[in-house]
């Protein structure tokens, strides 16, 4: 295989990854089918099956680029040097996408519930794995912030986005973002307060 087509090939696999996580946000699994990733990603239907054999290995690739997102947003704040400020921040993201998730929910949150609801378990488990990661970058940051019982913080912040996304998703309102973000935010100050 030359470099021009090691190159193209690998292209068409990160645009059908993106547009898997995309499509299966938009549409969740047992709507989209591989044909409307195929799509999305510009690529001819048959080739899909040249990188992805099953519509699961699509789902297990949208999970990778879930946790590859997380993993960018959450390299990107820790430059941040204040912990405090770094969890602001993470909310801050979170509220910039609150169109996103008036109209879809989150990402990762709405495809977890999805894939819980299946017959066939495995990828619910996956989905699960992305979760952790970002509860455990938050239970680091209030580790660092020297505050007691980390991972119990952790979990409140993150279930309040979970909260405010499928509320703002199921009520069709991105102002629920905007002001339980703010809410969020005001908790996280009164954390630091003596």
């Amino acid at each position: 295989m030359t470099d021009s087509t090691r190159s193209r090939a690998t292209g068409k696999r990160r645009r059908l990854t993106a547009a898997a996580a995309r499509v299966l946000h938009e549409q969740g699994v047992e709507r989209t089918t591989i044909a409307d990733i195929a799509k999305a990603a510009d690529v001819p239907t048959g080739n899909v099956y040249y990188y992805f054999k099953t519509k699961d290995d699509l789902v297990q690739a949208a999970l990778h680029e879930h946790t590859g997102r997380l993993t960018r947003l959450t390299d990107e704040l820790d430059r941040i040097p204040d912990p405090l400020d770094r969890l602001k921040a993470l909310v801050n993201a979170w509220t910039a996408q609150r169109d996103v998730a008036a109209r879809y929910g989150c990402p990762t949150g709405t495809l977890a519930t999805e894939l819980d609801k299946r017959p066939e378990g495995g990828l619910d488990l996956e989905a699960a794995k992305v979760v952790r990661v970002l509860l455990a970058w938050v239970e680091h940051q209030f580790r660092e912030l020297g505050l007691s019982g980390p991972d119990d913080l952790a979990v409140t912040l993150v279930a309040g986005y979970q909260g405010m996304s499928v509320l703002a998703n199921a009520l069709r309102d991105p102002e629920i973002m905007t002001r339980e973000g703010a809410r969020l935010t005001r908790w996280l100050d009164s954390l630091r307060t003596p």
